[in-house]
Parts: C-alpha cells; sequence; structure tokens
C-alpha cells in the first residue's frame, strides 16, 4: 500500500511531539513491512532547515517543497490543504490518514482528490479540527484512546477503532540512575504550575524539567524566573535521545491541567520500569494504569507531595510500581506488531471502501 499521513502542524525536525513520534514509528513499520510512506505537513520555515526549504520552494515554484529528511518523503507547505493535490500527484497514496491540525480541510481536500480516508483522532481539542468531522462522512476514524474515542462518540456520534500510541521501547528502555523527579514539557497545560509547587514542597528532593515543544525566548524566560528561587530544579532542552532523560529519572511527574488524551510520556517512562506520579485528566490514568499514582489535579498539595516522597523514600513501594510499570508496558495494546495489524487492517478497509466508491 501507498499511505498518506496528512496534518496542519509541523513535522520532524521542524516539530517534535507524540503525534510525530507515532507517525515516524509507524511510517518505519510500514516501510519495514514492504509499505510505501509519506507525509504531509506544514512548513514553519524557521532555521538552517527552514530557510533551506523556502528558498527551494520559491525556487521550483510548487505548493510544496519535499524533501526525505525523517528517511521517507515528506511535503511540506505553508497551507497542507492547498497542497493535497500536489501531495497526491507526487505520491499517489492508496489511503490517507489525516490527523491534528485542521484534519476536516486536509480530509476535504483528500477527499476531493478521491483518496480514501483515515482520521487518526489524537486529543479533544475540537477547534483544531477546522470543521466538523461528520462532513468527511465516509472515513474511518482511530482514537488513541477510550477517552477519546467516549468523547468524539459523545460530541459527533463518531465510531473508533481504539489504538494507543504506538511506542518503539528501544529508543526509551534503559538502565536508569534514578537521580530526579522528572517533568516534560513545562507548559502551563501540561502542569508546569502545579509542577513547580510540588518541588517547592519537595526542597531535599532533586527535580528535572526537560523542554519537548520548543519554548519560545520570552516562554524560556518565564519558566527560568519562576524556577530560579527552587534550588532542586534544574531544566533543561529538549533532546532527540530520550534515553538521556529516563536514564537519570525515578519517577515521572505528569501532573496535567488539560485533558490529555493519552499521555505518551507515561507510556516511554513505563518501557525502562520508571512509575508516574499524574492527574485524573482525560486519557491519562489510561496510560498510567497500574504503573504509578494517579492524583486529582485539584488535589491538595500535600497529597501530591506526599505521593513524590513516598516513591522517592519507600524502596518497597517504588519497586512494586516499578514492577508494574514495566509490566504494564508489555500488555498486548502497546504490542507494536499487534498494533500495526489494527492498523493495516483499518487502512484496507478504507481503501475498499474507496475503490468500491469509485466503481
Amino acid at each position: 500500500m501507498k499511505v498518506l499521513f496528512a496534518s496542519g502542524n509541523g513535522y520532524i525536525p521542524e516539530f517534535t511531539g507524540g503525534v510525530q513520534s507515532n507517525t515516524h514509528h509507524l511510517v518505519e513499520q510500514l516501510i519495514e513491512h514492504g509499505h510505501q510512506a509519506s507525509v504531509l505537513a506544514s512548513l514553519f520555515g524557521d532555521g538552517v532547515f527552514g530557510f533551506k526549504a523556502r528558498a527551494k520552494m520559491k525556487l521550483l515554484r510548487q505548493p510544496a517543497v519535499v524533501d526525505n529528511f525523517p528517511g521517507y518523503p515528506v511535503l511540506r507547505a505553508w497551507f497542507p490543504w492547498e497542497a493535497a493535490g500536489f501531495a497526491v500527484r507526487k505520491t499517489r497514496p492508496d489511503v490517507a490518514v489525516v490527523q491534528c491540525h485542521k484534519s476536516v480541510l486536509l480530509g476535504k481536500a483528500l477527499l476531493a482528490e478521491s483518496v480514501p480516508l483515515v482520521v487518526y483522532l489524537h486529543n479533544v481539542e475540537f477547534h483544531e479540527l477546522a470543521g466538523d468531522p461528520r462532513e468527511l462522512g465516509s472515513a474511518l476514524y482511530i482514537a488513541n484512546s477510550e477517552f477519546t474515542a467516549r468523547v468524539y462518540k459523545e460530541k459527533f456520534g463518531i465510531e473508533s477503532v481504539v489504538l494507543p500510541p504506538t511506542i518503539n521501547d528501544a529508543l526509551y528502555c534503559t538502565h536508569t540512575t534514578g537521580e530526579f523527579v522528572t517533568m516534560i514539557n513545562p507548559y502551563e497545560e501540561k502542569g508546569f504550575d502545579l509542577a513547580v509547587r510540588i518541588a517547592a514542597a519537595c526542597p531535599e528532593i532533586p527535580f528535572l524539567f526537560v523542554e519537548s515543544w520548543k519554548l519560545d525566548d520570552d516562554h524560556r524566560a518565564r519558566v527560568e524566573k519562576t524556577i530560579a528561587p527552587l534550588g532542586n530544579v534544574t531544566l533543561e532542552n529538549r533532546t532527540n535521545d530520550m534515553k538521556t532523560v529516563y536514564g537519570r529519572t525515578r519517577i515521572l511527574l505528569a501532573p496535567s491541567k488539560w485533558e490529555e488524551a493519552w499521555g505518551r510520556v507515561a507510556s516511554e517512562a513505563h518501557c525502562s520500569g520508571i512509575p508516574v506520579v499524574g492527574s485524573r485528566r482525560g486519557g491519562l490514568p489510561e496510560a498510567i494504569g497500574p504503573g504509578g499514582v494517579v492524583l486529582d489535579y485539584d488535589a491538595p498539595l500535600a497529597d501530591w507531595a506526599a505521593a513524590v516522597r513516598r516513591l522517592w523514600n519507600d524502596r518497597q513501594e517504588y519497586d512494586r510500581l516499578s514492577a508494574a510499570a514495566l509490566a504494564f508496558s508489555k500488555r498486548p495494546e502497546l504490542d507494536p506488531a499487534r498494533q500495526l495489524v489494527v492498523f493495516l487492517d483499518l487502512l484496507e478497509r478504507a481503501a475498499r471502501q474507496g475503490v468500491r466508491r469509485a466503481a
């Protein structure tokens, strides 16, 4: 099969996040099994990579520029939905997978090119869809959690196949020295404010805050100013090698404020037997499962601090939850081979429907 992944957000190396990591792993698996895959994404145009892409687009006078930075074709455009026809002519997809930003706009553009459609629902931020997904009448749907599937069922009447994020444990599984309580992605919606309060309440415990979504200069300055009075908090830049982060992490802190559709960092940490202390928001409890402690976001600060302290100081409790986290990471629902079978089955169903409609 030829599969085109399409999103209105950026892609590696201009932007990295859970969706990009998930897409990259799926593409690698598809290629490994003899399929062809490509990505249509937004061009940000920043830095050296972005400058070269802009220059190439201007020189060629095309609606999108093509590169092979991740090891497969990526088509980047200022407005990917306007470049859908170009992408279809370049890649000749049997099916397209649209996800996240501008999913409805992209879906309509691809359906207009007679490309069968699968919509991969990664969050419950409906405004990001740029339309009503019910307008993509012939599409099939994947949700990344039971929570996400339930929300879209209640809001739009959409039936989804649940497929949690695919995790390449080779990128995350590592021995850990257990030096830090780690919070990844110091944004307010990810619970940055609460994480700071927890760190302040546990001055004897070292905390590590790691950039994931790129912090602009003003945001970084605010983060640095906030943690400056705390002698037990370290801020580090984002990295493409998460083993260097998990390899120093004893506890993962995920006090998300917003409705997480899943909580990929919890699944990544579990690969190394790292337990998670996280909030009861959205699909995050599904991701944490028995491999950690779940609290209400609005629970008293003393409860959050006590949960962190107990895991930090109580070796028996830590070992129990660490073993549970590692076992939970190996459950069938997170087996990449099994996930790929489910994913391919849905792609094939969509492609067959497209053939029948064309006939």
